[in-house]
């Protein structure tokens, strides 16, 4: 199967969302979900039906809640499922694969119990390249920082495996992975460009590695 790069025009205009604290989807990066709530299971299976996109996003906790829930960052990132299957007592165990970021221009109306918006991706036609100059990131610094914030939340890692990884992936893996606090997770979806996150998640990872221990979160092995 061939690797699915869609243009701008490809992507739909109102589409559903999955709001979900601390749950990040960046451009490229894969997001594994696990769904079982009804309105969420209703969602996947629509959205399987119909492109087989939907978007990811957070919470905003100093947003109003509004009639539908609570209000939402203005920014997230649409995704394909590129990966399903089901479980026996009914949950959906999907990948979703992340596309390009959107701003919300309005929430529409609900279907199916679960929340929809109206898109634009005018911003962030970049995201859409199938091809990415490199970033020149400072890769030892970054691992070294990663240790740090590793040994801080007594993380064992797969050193092998993260050397292995290409700057783009080891950054995008890293944002996405690592537990960082909403508004900091939103930062780094927001980052204009691609060296931009690479910068901010270093400034994350030194900053958490300097902070107090702390139990693991979400490990990363």
């Amino acid at each position: 199967m061939t690797a699915f790069h869609p243009s701008a025009e490809d992507l739909p205009s109102e589409f559903a969302v999955f709001p979900l604290t601390g749950a990040l989807l960046l451009p490229r990066g894969k997001l594994p979900l696990n769904i079982f709530e009804p309105r969420y299971l209703a969602m996947t299976l629509d959205s399987l039906a119909a492109g087989r996109m939907f978007g990811m996003i957070q919470p905003d906790p100093h947003a109003a809640t509004l009639e539908n829930g609570p209000g939402l960052y203005r920014v997230g990132c649409l995704g394909r499922l590129s990966s399903f299957s089901e479980t026996d007592d009914g949950r959906l165990l999907i990948t979703l694969t992340g596309l390009a970021r959107f701003t919300i221009d309005a929430e529409v109306a609900p279907r199916h119990g679960y929340r929809r918006v109206r898109g634009d991706f005018s911003r962030y036609v970049s995201d859409l390249e199938p091809t990415r100059p490199p970033v020149d990131i400072e890769r030892e610094k970054l691992l070294t920082a990663l240790r740090g914030y590793f040994a801080r939340r007594n993380v064992e890692a797969n050193w092998e495996a993260i050397r292995g990884l290409s700057d783009d992936a080891l950054v995008i893996t890293l944002a996405m992975a690592c537990p960082f606090e909403a508004v900091e997770k939103q930062a780094l979806l927001e980052a204009p460009t691609d060296a931009d996150r690479a910068v901010t998640l270093l400034a994350l990872l030194q900053m958490g590695a300097a902070g107090p221990d702390l139990p693991p979160d979400h490990p990363v092995s």
